[in-house]
């Protein structure tokens, strides 16, 4: 995975955006090209979890570049064609909905359909209370979308969340070096 452009969004599932941070240090260690984008809520939240100001001196100390979070920002990732591959990661049951359905009313949306367009890998990390409950249908529609790529995933809480699955984040890399060569990685759930 050397001499790519790499976007890295975040959506607002807060209690795991560390898990993810944990990657995208990872990732900031490889000889790429990382374009940091965040959906408005992630770019202007404080938490338990995290203060806003924290995480975007971080990523963008990280990625050495501007983060992308508006829909304006994020247009110009298709015509310029600006990555090679898009991870989405923490990727809510919001944001899942609204990709499956074509609606692009966010940073992250609009990042994923310029992205789509010019028919490269959006690598997906879910991170959900509602994925098998109401979002299982739109994950359903995800996994039959060309250029989709899902982080292997599982109940993160069998006996207290029922119906949240989490992606392994520790797989973010493995998973977009064979979305690079259009493979997805399995098994998908773990």
């Amino acid at each position: 995975m050397k001499n790519i452009t790499l976007g890295y969004a975040f959506c607002g599932s807060f209690c795991t955006i560390n898990k993810s941070l944990e990657v995208l240090r990872e990732l900031a260690k490889l000889d790429i090209n990382i374009i940091p984008i965040m959906s408005e809520i992630v770019y202007s939240t404080d938490t338990r979890f995290i203060k806003s100001a924290e995480l975007k001196e971080e990523v963008s100390k990280l990625c050495k570049n501007p983060i992308i979070h508006t829909v304006v920002e994020a247009e110009p990732i298709g015509p310029k064609r600006l990555l090679d591959a898009l991870v989405v990661a923490p990727m809510t049951g919001n944001t899942i909905a609204k990709t499956a359905l074509g609606v692009t009313d966010s940073s992250v949306t609009m990042a994923i359909k310029a992205h789509l367009r010019n028919e490269n890998p959006v690598i997906l990390g879910i991170a959900t209370n509602d994925a098998l409950g109401t979002s299982a249908k739109n994950i359903g529609l995800l996994h039959n979308q060309k250029n989709i790529y899902f982080v292997p995933y599982s109940q993160d809480d069998p006996q207290g969340k029922h119906n949240s699955l989490v992606c392994d984040f520790s797989l973010i890399p493995e998973t977009v070096e064979m979305a690079l060569k259009g493979e997805q990685i399995q098994p998908i759930m773990r």
